[in-house]
């Protein structure tokens, strides 16, 4: 037997078997009324752009502040007002960075342990590990890498005491 039922996602009629009703199924006109039926989530405005955008209950729960961001671009724009300029942990009150001051110096743009030339993984070094000791004497290019190694090995630390050339 066929029985009319309306849809409790769309509120259409369509006919569904008194088999499948008593079973507990027939309740949704489609899959995609189904799938519509089972989300739990809410939309939520973008915090910067106010787009609307659909958030999991988890999301919503895990999220500390409330703010919601519809890409990593308003995410970003929105960090940016707290973090930049005088706002920023690593200001220096306006001063020209060390590593501008090491480009400007005219050492060569490469790593001083491997010689890799590859600027997007190039940081500056402190030689004498005081990070308020800003001369260019004291600076030099490492990749992360090395970097790194000489942070935490002893033995990467000593090969920049020898003179390289």
């Amino acid at each position: 037997m066929v029985a009319i039922v309306t849809c409790k996602t769309c509120g259409t009629s369509f006919s569904a078997k008194e088999n499948w009703i008593k079973r507990g199924w027939g309740k949704y006109c489609s899959r995609s009324c189904s799938a519509k039926a089972q989300l739990r989530g809410k939309f939520v405005k973008c915090f910067l752009c106010n787009k609307q955008i659909w958030r999991r209950p988890k999301d919503l729960e895990k999220s500390k502040s409330g703010t919601f961001f519809c890409s990593k671009r308003c995410q970003t724009i929105w960090r940016n007002t707290f973090f930049a300029g005088d706002k920023h942990g690593n200001w220096k009150g306006g001063s020209s960075s060390y590593r501008d001051a090491l480009k400007r110096s005219g050492k060569p743009t490469r790593c001083k342990l491997c010689s890799l030339a590859d600027k997007r993984v190039l940081a500056v070094h402190h030689a004498d590990g005081n990070r308020g000791n800003n001369s260019v004497d004291n600076l030099m290019w490492l990749c992360h890498n090395c970097h790194f190694l000489v942070h935490h090995h002893e033995e990467e630390r000593k090969k920049l005491m020898v003179p390289m050339v």
